[in-house]
């Protein structure tokens, strides 16, 4: 690749072609990606084949799909609109300013330019934002002659034929049958004799997250889209699956970070833009933090009466944050897999609660032959804060398990309850705990 970016750099483009030939359409998009200067990348792509000009224009970046419409000429966008497959299209107007997206329906015949606005009306994130109409549909009454010829007149288009759909004359969805299945039978076997029938479909409305799950619960690679009268409208292929799952891993991670979930790669995103998608989260723990400080502050009688307790109170909140994002990790996870229900929470509560038992009394143990034989802390601070160590483990287990049940069954995204929010609460309950057990114990 290297080679080819030195063609690019030295304007030797019909020698930089033939490298990028050899290339498939991923690598070629990548590799233009590079290029720095964008007038170059601009002839190189227009320098490709029409067939393959297409197939990288939907492999790059929003950014570099909106350099190229704004630079080309009506004629060839009208090429490219007309060639890409239709969730393509939809995904890329999504993305656009109102300005791109206007100029490319202006250039687009009605018929589809009816079809895009429809489908640009359903939610974002449903499945019918992110579903195809380019699949193959059959009727009961065909022979598998008769389907394998629409196959083949229609199917050059589509964007898979591994599963085709049987609708009746008001296109509800009858049976799925696989190209396979077709190709196996006796060319005089009617349609409806060998389609299945007890399939699995979706409805314009379920959520994009949800349709991910039915993918993998059911191992597909394809699945129908269906409509309140259980009218076929499109379908769901893998490849939109694997971006979806890509998505909603990237909005968890930050979300369980603390910041606002944020499409745009990293390094393309903007200085202000990132410190917005971060400074409200960090706000409200900043104000919620302050809780913990009052606790400190009202019981700045027992500090003074025993000094040294304030050298533990960093490893306590400390180990009491991480053991509960442990927890809060381990459930969010379960709950986007759908191996935890919402009526699992006792479960989960009883389960972390036993876990919490054994990893305090290890932990506890451990803290207390180092404060006490190496740190030469009197006995009875070493189990003061031995003590507070253990519950302070179980309850930041406990806690960290169900709060993230809790908000899924409030409608709230579990990832919000995730180390930045558990963390702080924990903190403030752990020290509530420690000091009231040193008053217990030391006789404050």
């Amino acid at each position: 690749m290297e080679r080819i970016l030195e063609l690019i750099n030295g304007k030797k483009y019909s020698e930089a072609r033939e490298e990028l030939l050899k290339l498939n359409s991923v690598d070629i998009a990548t590799l233009l990606e590079e290029v720095d200067n964008k007038k170059s990348m601009l002839v190189l792509f227009r320098l490709l084949p029409k067939d393959i000009e297409i197939d990288v224009f939907s492999y790059m970046s929003n950014d570099m799909q909106q350099y190229i419409i704004q630079s080309i000429t009506h004629e060839e966008m009208t090429t490219i609109i007309d060639q890409l497959y239709f969730d393509d299209v939809i995904d890329l107007l999504e993305e656009m300013p109102a300005n791109i997206v206007k100029k490319i329906l202006l250039n687009t015949d009605e018929k589809k330019r009816k079809l895009i606005n429809q489908f640009l009306k359903y939610e974002e994130d449903s499945a019918g934002s992110i579903m195809t109409i380019e699949f193959v549909d059959l009727k009961k009454e065909m022979t598998v002659e008769q389907a394998i010829e629409r196959i083949r007149k229609i199917g050059v288009d589509k964007q898979t034929i591994n599963t085709c759909y049987v609708i009746d004359r008001n296109r509800k969805l009858e049976g799925i049958i696989s190209i396979r299945r077709l190709i196996l039978s006796n060319k005089d076997v009617l349609i409806k004799d060998i389609m299945k029938e007890n399939y699995v479909s979706i409805n314009t409305f379920d959520d994009q997250e949800y349709v991910a799950s039915q993918f993998k619960k059911y191992d597909l690679v394809s699945m129908p889209v269906v409509d309140k009268e259980h009218r076929l409208v499109g379908i769901i292929t893998i490849d939109d699956i694997v971006d979806i799952i890509d998505q909603e891993n990237t909005e968890d991670f930050h979300k369980m970070a603390a910041m606002e979930p944020s499409e745009e790669e990293y390094l393309k995103t903007g200085v202000f833009e990132l410190a917005k998608h971060r400074i409200i989260w960090l706000l409200v723990l900043m104000i919620s933090a302050t809780f913990t400080g009052n606790i400190i502050r009202k019981s700045e009688d027992v500090l003074e009466s025993v000094v040294i307790l304030a050298s533990f109170i960093p490893m306590l909140m400390d180990t009491g944050g991480n053991s509960g994002s442990q927890s809060s990790t381990l459930v969010i996870r379960g709950l986007a897999l759908g191996e935890i229900k919402l009526k699992d929470i006792f479960k989960v509560m009883w389960k972390e609660f036993r876990v919490s038992v054994v990893v305090g009394i290890v932990l506890s143990v451990v803290n207390f032959l180092r404060v006490y034989f190496i740190e030469k802390v009197s006995f009875m601070v070493s189990m003061t804060v031995c003590i507070s160590l253990f519950f302070t483990v179980v309850l930041a287990k406990v806690v960290g398990g169900i709060l993230p049940i809790v908000a899924k069954k409030l409608k709230l995204d579990p990832a919000i309850m995730a180390s930045p929010l558990i963390t702080t609460i924990v903190d403030a309950v752990a020290l509530l705990i420690y000091f009231g057990i040193a008053k217990i114990l030391l006789g404050i």
